[in-house]
């Protein structure tokens, strides 16, 4: 199953000047820049939280490193 990219993700991504920017998904402009990944991450959960959507955090290469589930999960863990 492919990793949804649309309006009911966030992603932290590298800035090409600099930085770290938390943006919805699909979204060209950033919600947010950030001067370390780990401000950027904070307030994308923070975001992610408020909005109940997932969290995408992208590596330096734009790959994705981890995903965070704050939203309706369609594959929750089995419990």
């Amino acid at each position: 199953m492919a990793a949804k990219k649309g309006p009911e993700t966030h992603h932290v991504v590298p800035d090409p000047s600099g930085g770290w920017n938390v943006k919805r998904g699909g979204a060209e402009r950033a919600t947010s820049h950030h001067s370390t990944k780990r401000e950027a991450i904070e307030q994308g959960r923070a975001v992610s939280r408020s909005q109940q959507t997932e969290l995408r955090i992208h590596n330096l290469d734009g790959k994705i490193s981890s995903s965070d589930s704050h939203g309706h999960d369609p594959n929750p863990p089995k419990g």
